[in-house]
């Protein structure tokens, strides 16, 4: 009986044998292929991904030489020596405005614009004073529309009476703004307007509470604001790497429509860098209150 199992099992090890060898190379074969096909996948998504890479890379350096170009065409001719039509350099501020806005301040140039055309004798000064003023309020519109989508803000009205009338200027309804997870207490006090240069002098208090104390860390400044001061260039720098504007929405006869907005540093101009030390606190994980102006 012993000798009969025995028997079986050398005949199933010779049945067995081969065909363990049999699905030993099955096994390397199949996972050489799939193995393969698996690299094959890889290299292919990584050659699509380096090409996707390289095209926008070439896209953005023609984009950026044909803006450099451009850039340099138009300022050269708008600050060349020989005097050019107001209605010539309007289009020259328009393209430059609503090209460049994010990174220039563009304000001189809207002001001696604005002086120019107040100074001529043109039948056509109003429509071009008012083109002019229309280019700022649009370059505004964009900048508030990006803004808005990332920040917080809240408006009111300026009733030009109320001003004149009360020695010291009027406060505004303040407000509470909430940035990522940042409260602050904002308020306005207008002390002045100019219905001739369509702006106002105006004082900005930024009060931030202290975590787990009923203490403020309080942040102002004063300046003058109008149709052409745009947000992401002029703003008062806050804590935290945070920003706040204020922003003629719209100036009528008797009154004006202002925003107040706060919005992250990270949608500044271009122009501008954050500080070294909020740079570090931000690698360490840490904010401490420092507010600072740049107004």
């Amino acid at each position: 009986m012993a000798d009969s199992e025995k028997d079986w099992w050398d005949k199933a090890a010779v049945i067995l044998h081969p065909l363990g060898g049999l699905l030993a190379a099955l096994a390397v074969a199949g996972l050489g292929f799939f193995g393969s096909q698996f690299l094959e996948k890889r290299q292919a998504e990584e050659t699509r991904a380096r090409f996707y890479s390289e095209l926008i890379s070439k896209r953005e350096e023609a984009d950026s030489a044909l803006r450099k170009d451009m850039f340099m065409s138009i300022i050269q001719s708008f600050l060349s020596p020989g005097s050019t039509s107001i209605e010539d350099r309007t289009v020259k501020l328009e393209l430059l405005a609503y090209n460049f806005h994010e990174s220039l301040n563009l304000k001189p140039l809207f002001t001696q614009l604005e002086e120019d055309i107040a100074r001529s004798t043109s039948p056509a000064r109003a429509e071009e004073m008012a083109r002019l003023e229309r280019v700022a309020k649009e370059v505004t519109r964009k900048e508030m529309v990006i803004l808005e989508g990332v920040g917080s803000s809240f408006e009111r009205t300026v009733d030009f009476a109320d001003v004149a009338n009360t020695p010291g200027g009027i406060q505004l309804e303040p407000a509470r703004l909430t940035l990522d997870g940042i409260a602050r207490d904002l308020s306005l006090v207008v002390k002045k307007v100019d219905p001739t240069e369509k702006g106002m002098q105006v004082r900005l208090e930024v009060k931030t509470p202290r975590a787990g104390s009923s203490d403020y860390d309080t942040d102002d400044a004063e300046f003058w604001t109008g149709l052409f001061d745009f947000p992401m260039i002029d703003h008062t720098r806050l804590s935290h790497d945070q920003r706040c504007a204020v922003v003629i929405k719209n100036f009528g006869k008797t009154s004006a429509r202002i925003a107040i907005i706060e919005f992250p540093g990270a949608y500044a101009s271009l122009k501008e860098k954050p500080y070294v030390q909020e740079m570090i606190q931000d690698m360490l994980g840490s904010k401490k209150p420092a507010g600072q102006s740049a107004h």
